[in-house]
């Protein structure tokens, strides 16, 4: 499953939608695209025209992502996503793992403690462990979800990706190890030069005992 940037903001704004304004669901054209421009819980803030929605909905309904919930003789489209917990598709995702994946897709890589707080609209986590564990199901899935990326320099946590896009750098981002932070490297190099210091001061203390021990053999 890899969509483009607008497929991916479509589908995720169905699935928000869905969760936090059920009595509105699923949704018009022109509903849809006023949720995608949103420009809060949206990152990057898009301004899609509404062209450009049906666009992405035409190529989600070729992949069975979306289906049309209009009524016989309905005169507005109405829109529904097929992502996961359907009748139709085998991707099956428990309530907390829909609402983390949702928020990726909304807002891109995002550490835990972030999404512990973004993602509350969506489900109800217990602390930040729990995103962890949802996290690591995502990954652990035969095909993963969810990447690790590798943690940025003078940052405490690791941010976590979906991997449902088109772009490639997030798989490869995600395998690349992050670079030792300066300090990290200095600290290194000063174990190495403490450790020859102690090695060059026993064999000082090698060669100290065996000069006093000829010195003693010569004076007998």
């Amino acid at each position: 499953m890899k969509l483009n940037p607008i497929e991916l903001r479509v589908i995720a704004a169905l699935i928000e939608k869905e969760i936090t304004t059920p009595d509105q669901y699923p949704l018009s054209l022109n509903a849809l695209t006023a949720a995608c421009n949103q420009k809060s819980n949206r990152d990057p803030v898009m301004n899609l025209a509404e062209q450009a929605v049906q666009e992405a909905l035409d190529g989600l309904a070729r992949k069975y992502l979306v289906s049309n919930q209009a009524g016989y003789g309905s005169r507005v489209a109405k829109y529904k996503h097929r992502f996961c917990n359907t009748d139709f598709g085998e991707l099956k995702l428990s309530s907390l793992e829909v609402g983390i994946l949702c928020e990726l897709m909304l807002r891109g890589p995002q550490t835990p403690g972030e999404l512990r707080t973004r993602a509350e609209r969506l489900c109800k986590l217990s602390g930040v462990e729990e995103v962890e564990h949802r996290l690591a199901a995502l990954m652990d899935r035969e095909e993963p979800l969810v990447a690790r990326l590798p943690r940025e320099p003078g940052k405490r946590e690791h941010r976590y990706a979906h991997l449902l896009g088109d772009e490639e750098h997030v798989s490869v981002e995600a395998e690349t190890p992050a670079p030792a932070p300066a300090a990290g490297r200095e600290s290194d190099r000063l174990a190495a030069l403490e450790g020859r210091v102690a090695e060059l001061g026993a064999e000082v203390d090698e060669l100290k005992r065996r000069l006093e021990a000829l010195t003693e053999a010569l004076g007998a």
